[in-house]
């Protein structure tokens, strides 16, 4: 095998099948992608209405567990789903097709992030991007390789929500990517012609049959090896094996908001007291690795349905998919053929915000615990989940052993600041809004979650916390900045070191407000052109 490359690449996620496309196109350099997980070979993954098979598989999913809060689950640890295999958590995810809000973006340029403003990421958005229905408008992209769908709404629960948020106010918002967010709408899909439409697909495998890029999977890197203050190599685990990959020019870790802090701590890379304290030498000080985790804390409100027309896991509610299953295999149409998250909207609880602070996502079944609570679910009923967009509450990822088998340990610690609970329990109360719509009429039975009992402030937060959630959208634990705490520079470079970026949704310096897959292709499209023209230079 070759063992001397230009780049290395580590983790083939969102990030690292976008960077293996885009550094190994002109031929010039040699590219190594290297990914933990097994090929994407499984025909689930390419089935968009499978999304709920891997929250059972360890085989394509890292399946965390949060370090245990006894103020939430009653003291059981919240379910962490990362995806680990080619195309990374966008093989695994809900497949949202979600930007953010301009003022995100210009707010990671205001904390002096030069070149980080929403005008300097809307190049990449629309370069990675082709829209089915806006292609080639002000904000979308036309022939990039993420196809982005539309396509009719398959739950009739979906439209009932589009429906009662107008009927109680909300305006509808046809395109949630462009000048203006707010609204209520069906969510745009990365699904092209009834198949998920992830990284690898639309990045990956166009590359791979370039001489200059190598793929490996099933291949775990253990650390980033130093000389002085260069990174030169990576030491892998492959078929048995302990290997060192070296690199001509650079490292670029995209590993993820979880595992690119945990490499870069087992490299010696973080904060001095804690490395030396698990008998690691800190070979380059750098304090926030591993700090300032910001993740979309979410609740859910549960509904009982007197008419039956979602998702029920029994045998009978299988039997009712069975023709969409045919429609399916024979013409890939159908429920199978979307995602079950199709309507959603982004609200403020407040008139007088600027912005939305909450997001729904609408689902046509009863759904907790990433649909891991199978009794649940064999109810008829639906649920509306609503999370905080921008958490003022910061957590860590922190390595607990010296073995880069042991999964590092990942604390949210979710509702320390009061503003994240006050938002989570107004948005609650939007959700109650909007499901006691004239349109929910002829589905609304009891409210099993938080209970029509719960009306005041204080009841609503202590339901809350009991099925408190995810949208899978971690990030900042590499953040990018020049204070005290920042990972790496506006170039995405590790700090004080040479030859070493961090490339993924951890160098975000605060959470975007919307789903992450989106942004973080961005991310690693204007990486490449940075790395690129530093080449030509």
């Amino acid at each position: 095998m070759q063992e001397t490359f230009d780049y290395i690449v580590v983790g083939a996620g969102s990030a690292g099948c976008v960077l293996a496309n885009r550094l190994s196109e002109s031929g010039k350099y040699s590219v190594c992608l290297v990914e933990a997980g097994p090929l994407d070979r499984s025909p689930m993954i390419g089935i968009p209405g499978a999304f709920a098979y891997f929250m059972f598989s360890k085989r394509y999913n890292w399946a965390y567990a949060s370090k245990p809060d006894p103020k939430l689950r009653h003291g059981a640890p919240i379910f962490t789903p990362r995806g680990k295999t080619l195309g990374g958590s966008s093989a695994i995810n809900g497949m949202l097709y979600v930007r953010g809000q301009k003022e995100d973006y210009d707010c990671w340029a205001a904390l002096g992030n030069d070149g980080w403003s929403y005008q300097d990421m809307l190049p990449y958005f629309k370069k990675s991007e082709h829209h089915e229905v806006f292609a080639g408008n002000e904000y979308h992209g036309r022939g990039g390789p993420l196809y982005v769908s539309t396509g009719e709404p398959q739950y009739p629960m979906s439209e009932a929500f589009v429906k009662a948020a107008q009927q109680v106010g909300y305006q509808y918002n046809e395109d949630y990517n462009a000048e203006d967010q707010e609204g209520v709408f069906y969510y745009h899909l990365n699904i092209k012609h009834g198949r998920r439409w992830g990284t690898s697909a639309a990045f990956l495998k166009p590359a791979m049959q370039r001489p200059n890029l190598t793929v490996l999977t099933e291949t775990q890197v253990k650390r980033v090896i130093l000389d002085g203050d260069t990174a030169t190599a990576v030491e892998v685990h492959c078929k048995g094996m302990d290997l060192r990959l070296d690199a001509q020019r650079e490292i670029i870790l995209s590993a993820g908001a979880i595992n690119s802090p945990q490499l870069l701590q087992l490299s010696g890379i973080g904060e001095r007291e804690h490395l030396e304290g698990l008998a690691i030498e800190c070979r380059h000080e750098l304090p926030g690795v591993g700090k300032n985790l910001q993740e979309h804390v979410d609740a859910c409100v549960l509904v009982t349905a007197r008419k039956n027309d979602g998702v029920t896991m029994t045998v009978p509610g299988l039997l009712r998919m069975a023709p969409d299953t045919l429609k399916y295999l024979f013409r890939r149409e159908g429920k199978l053929a979307k995602s079950i998250t199709e309507a959603g909207a982004f609200l403020k609880t407040s008139d007088d915000l600027a912005r939305p602070d909450i997001q729904l996502h609408m689902l046509p079944l009863l759904f907790d615990d990433s649909g891991r609570d199978l009794k649940l679910m064999s109810n008829p009923g639906y649920s509306c989940h609503v999370c905080v967009l921008h958490p003022q509450s910061t957590g860590t990822v922190m390595i607990r052993s010296n073995d880069p088998y042991v999964a590092p340990e990942i604390d949210y610690n979710f509702f320390a600041h009061e503003k994240d609970r006050e938002t989570m329990v107004k948005g609650v109360r939007v959700v109650r809004k909007i499901l006691a719509a004239a349109a929910f009429d002829e589905y609304r039975g009891d409210e099993i979650h938080p209970g029509t009992d719960c009306e005041s402030d204080e009841d609503i937060f202590y339901k809350v916390r009991e099925k408190i959630g995810l949208v899978y959208h971690p990030v900042g634990t590499c953040k990018m900045g020049s204070d005290d705490e920042a990972v790496v520079d506006t170039q995405l470079r590790v700090r004080g070191l040479k030859h070493l970026r961090v490339v993924d949704a951890s160098i975000m310096p605060k959470l975007i407000g919307g789903n992450t897959n989106a942004p973080t292709i961005a991310i690693a499209e204007k990486a490449a052109d940075m790395i690129l023209s530093e080449e030509a230079n």
